[in-house]
């Protein structure tokens, strides 16, 4: 069991984190406004799409400037 959970783990490491922890992190931050606006009479559908329309670019820009 101990082997499997450490599998798991190294995998969600390498599939979410490893390759931008910024965008991950900003993800994670994302989903917890989203959640805390969700109990609100604010609306929270624009969250998520418009964190993405940030940090897309952003690891875009990130990742062309270390290449050149």
């Amino acid at each position: 069991m101990a082997r499997w959970l450490r599998a798991l783990v190294a995998f969600a490491d390498e599939l979410v984190i490893a390759d931008d922890w910024r965008v991950a992190l900003g993800l994670a931050g994302a989903i917890a406004l989203t959640a805390v606006l969700s109990r609100s009479p604010v609306p929270c559908w624009w969250v998520l799409p418009a964190a993405i329309l940030v940090l897309l670019p952003l690891s875009i820009w990130r990742t062309a400037r270390r290449r050149s």
